[in-house]
């Protein structure tokens, strides 16, 4: 793998740290402004549909420079907006610097997964996808547990401080490792949004948005289910998290790998399981060691669905992949804004914080259907252009014939 893959994994890292350390303090953020904690939800909330927003935005913007000047631009946007939100002295504008940072998300993982993959053989591609994910998830291992942990201990803003420091190590990485690449020649929007004619590349999103909604319906209340339901001390939220984040980095290894043998497979497998352990967590969320095992199993489900649904989106997208990518990623946070919503309506009717489990298994349920369902039309498209070119062979010799 090129060296390269390592500047991108270093922004994924500082990008996937703000987006995922927000779940460890929502109660400190909610008691510092006197908010509700459904309503500090909206943190998340917002930071997603940022994401959705930004990524097609900044990605034709992004056309108009070389690939690593964009990525570098960025992650300047991020660095500002996660200032931002470390020194805001109202909830509005906290909101408003998760929103800033956001808008760099989707656009930055786009615009990467069309470098990682054209820097390898086509048959190594999404396990490039996967080695700049591996930033990601990485990011729940050590940047979310020990922001929580800084969040928890000196005060949520000093980790935005950290966050911030992390996007500007990310903007030297990329400053220092990717190597210059000419701005993209003949891009034009009408072309790029051409894609979204193609339905495969549809239902490739909205197996996005369902099931990595799935996941975002569980951990975005991990913190108040693990000690309100589970009994954990508040303290511990951070070893789940590590938990949580080692599952995220086997799954998305496991899935990047299999991807490029198994697609369809691979998406049928984890997204099934995951709707099932998701409903099982409803359960093993009363009992620690219980509680424990499945963060870890949501965690690797969750994650191994990343590589291969963004791989077929590009393979679905091939001749206009840049905005298509970029728009899947937007399309995994947007299931993080509707899981997180939904997540928040059910705690807030009083149904208790294991609720949002259940609608993350009926969100993953869903996005299994629509892969079979996918599955089903491609092999529908293929007979049919089987029997047309056996259909134009079986009449060429009776036109020579006849010729004759």
């Amino acid at each position: 793998m090129p060296l390269a893959l390592l500047a991108l994994a270093i922004g994924a890292f500082g990008i996937g740290t703000t987006e995922f350390v927000i779940m460890g303090l929502l109660p400190q953020v909610a008691g510092d402004y006197g908010v509700s904690i459904p309503t500090a939800g909206y943190l998340v909330t917002g930071y997603a549909l940022g994401v959705v927003l930004g990524a097609p935005v900044m990605t034709v913007l992004g056309t108009r420079v070389s690939r690593k000047r964009m990525l570098m631009l960025l992650m300047g946007l991020f660095i500002v907006g996660n200032l931002l939100s470390a020194i805001a002295p109202a909830f509005g504008l906290m909101l408003l610097g998760r929103v800033v940072a956001s808008l760099a998300h989707g656009a930055f993982f786009g615009i990467g997964s069309v470098v990682a993959a054209d820097l390898v053989a086509p048959e190594k591609k999404a396990g490039a996808i996967a080695m700049m994910f591996t930033g990601l998830t990485v990011a729940n291992v050590v940047g979310v547990p020990a922001g929580t942990f800084i969040g928890q201990t000196v005060g949520w803003r000093a980790t935005f401080f950290v966050v911030a420091a992390l996007g500007v190590l990310g903007l030297l990485g990329v400053a220092k490792l990717v190597p210059e690449q000419p701005r993209p020649e003949g891009v034009r929007l009408r072309h790029e949004l051409a894609a979204f004619r193609n339905v495969q590349v549809l239902l490739a999103m909205a197996m996005t948005v369902l099931g990595f909604g799935g996941v975002f319906a569980a951990i975005t209340y991990i913190t108040p289910m693990m000690t309100e339901a589970a009994g954990f001390a508040e303290s511990s939220v951070t070893w789940l998290l590590v938990l949580l984040g080692l599952g995220m980095v086997g799954g998305n290894l496991i899935g990047g790998r299999l991807a490029d043998r198994a697609l369809m497979p691979l998406l049928y497998g984890s997204l099934g399981a995951l709707a099932l352990v998701l409903a099982l967590f409803t359960v093993t969320a009363h009992q620690q060691i219980a509680a424990a095992v499945t963060i870890f199993l949501i965690g690797a489900l969750g994650f191994a669905t990343v590589p291969p649904l963004q791989k077929r989106v590009l393979d679905q997208a091939s001749g206009a992949p840049t905005l298509a990518s970029a728009v899947n990623i937007g399309a995994f946070n947007l299931g993080n804004a509707l899981s997180a919503w939904l997540g928040g309506i059910v705690i807030a009717a009083g149904f208790g914080f294991t609720a949002p489990n259940w609608v993350g298994a009926v969100l993953a349920a869903s996005a299994l259907a629509l892969a079979v369902l996918s599955s089903a039309l491609e092999r529908r498209a293929g007979r049919r252009t089987s029997r047309v070119v056996a259909g134009a062979t079986t009449q060429e010799p009776a036109t020579k014939t006849a010729a004759v």
